[in-house]
């Protein structure tokens, strides 16, 4: 079923805005501890590894619960899980807030990774019946690009707040924000236009396991799935945790320096999302080459600031953060390739299976750079050095490998899918869907 034509336009876009509200905000719950991992460090008097385990633990309950969420979306809809999952990330950010314990610490990220778990496939799931198919390329793209405005309030607002009044009212301020779009939600969003489809929502669980197992068998699923572990992750580790701390201890920079290059990098993702979009939707055909230029681009990049005798000029540090801006949007297509080939009923199996990919690659490389920082830096010596990163960083180039051989590999089993399906049909073959 798709969203008629006659819905009002500004119904749907005040359903939509308001949801993409909630997205930015978990956006900014997700990102809160990138900018502040130094001061965690300082504040529970632990080193990079132990540091690791706080986006980990997130990152990992966001990942393990995107199949499960995509379940619950498929039948109890967009409304209730954003309303559950807001109220799970305002809770973690309390926690934050007066956490002095390292396990508190864990236990409030663990609680923001779970109601982030929850947000943006809902917030798609919205997309797919509010807006007509034609438009859901651009609106997805739109969706997964302006949320990341959360990011650049995680970023320079939030460092500054964090030095002039101190950790517990900046994260205090933090569950405000959060709680304000949680009322904001309840008052406007709606899962569905149509009054009698509300009742459609709800399939039982039998229905909702084949649709599980349907959406796991479509061999577009998973390569919408590895389309967003081979792109996202490098901009997304950036982001979330070391970037900050690449910048200010193996490149130099003064905190505000460094703030102000991952609010570059959100900016520049919000200005090339909408050109990722547009090629999609106009060579549909052409996705994946889109998706290895990327990887490509970003592969290529990095090699040059790792081999950078010394520190990198201030000019190729902002060369990476605009490559790895596009990281964000290229992992978007995953979520194209999940619609082109899953009808809407099962959009929320498919697309929680895809959001794992990019996800369990993230805490690989996050959990291997603070392995690797702490392995390679001089012995007591508490802050790492530049070799360090670089050595760190280069574990990027296995997950690299693996996700393009993957993406290659279930690119070709779509297109064999895809002619197979129009053979049947009677239909002669020409393009297919998943190239």
């Amino acid at each position: 079923m798709s969203a008629a034509p006659a819905i009002p336009r500004r119904s749907a876009a005040l359903v939509w805005a308001v949801a993409l509200c909630a997205y930015v905000a978990a956006v900014f719950h997700r990102s809160s501890l990138g900018v502040t991992g130094v001061d965690a460090a300082h504040r529970f008097d632990i080193n990079a590894a132990a540091l690791a385990t706080f986006s980990v633990a997130q990152l990992a309950v966001y990942a393990a619960m995107q199949v499960p969420v995509g379940v619950l979306l498929d039948r109890y809809g967009s409304r209730r899980l954003l309303l559950v999952g807001g109220a799970l990330m305002v809770a973690g950010q309390l926690c934050f807030a007066v956490a002095t314990d390292v396990r508190l610490a864990v236990a409030a990220r663990v609680l923001v990774g779970l109601g982030d778990a929850m947000t943006f496939i809902s917030v798609l799931r919205i997309v797919a019946f509010w807006f007509p198919g034609r438009r859901n390329p651009l609106m997805v793209q739109l969706t997964g690009t302006l949320g990341q405005l959360g990011a650049i309030l995680g970023a320079v607002p939030l460092v500054a707040l964090l030095h002039h009044a101190g950790w517990t009212p900046a994260f205090l301020t933090a569950a405000a924000l959060g709680a304000t779009v949680l009322l904001m939600v309840a008052a406007a969003v709606r899962d569905t236009p149509h009054r009698e489809h509300a009742g459609a929502l709800a399939p039982d669980l039998a229905t909702v396991r084949r649709q599980l197992a349907a959406a796991w068998a479509q061999p577009g699923t998973r390569l919408g799935l590895w389309t967003h572990f081979v792109t996202q992750f490098s901009g997304a580790v950036f982001a979330l945790l070391w970037g900050y701390p690449f910048l200010v201890q193996g490149q130099g920079l003064s905190p505000t320096a460094a703030a102000g290059l991952l609010t570059l990098m959100t900016v520049a993702t919000l200005l090339s999302g909408p050109v990722v979009a547009h090629l999609c939707a106009r060579h549909p055909f052409r996705r994946s080459v889109v998706v290895f230029a990327i990887t490509a681009g970003t592969a290529a990049v990095w090699a040059v600031v790792l081999a950078w005798p010394g520190r990198a000029p201030h000019w190729l540090l902002v060369v990476l953060v605009l490559v790895l801006a596009v990281n964000g949007p290229g992992s978007v297509i995953g979520f194209d390739y999940a619609r082109t080939f899953n009808p809407v009923h099962r959009i929320g199996s498919a697309t929680g299976i895809v959001n794992v990919g990019g996800f369990v690659a993230s805490i690989m490389l996050i959990l291997a750079v603070g392995v690797v920082l702490d392995l390679a830096g001089p012995p007591g010596q508490a802050t790492p050095t530049l070799d360090a990163y670089r050595w760190a960083f280069a574990v990027q180039y296995l997950l690299w490998a693996l996700g393009a051989v993957q993406v290659l590999r279930y690119r070709n089993a779509a297109r064999r899918r895809h002619a197979a399906e129009r053979a049947a049909e009677g239909v002669p073959v020409g393009r297919v869907a998943g190239r």
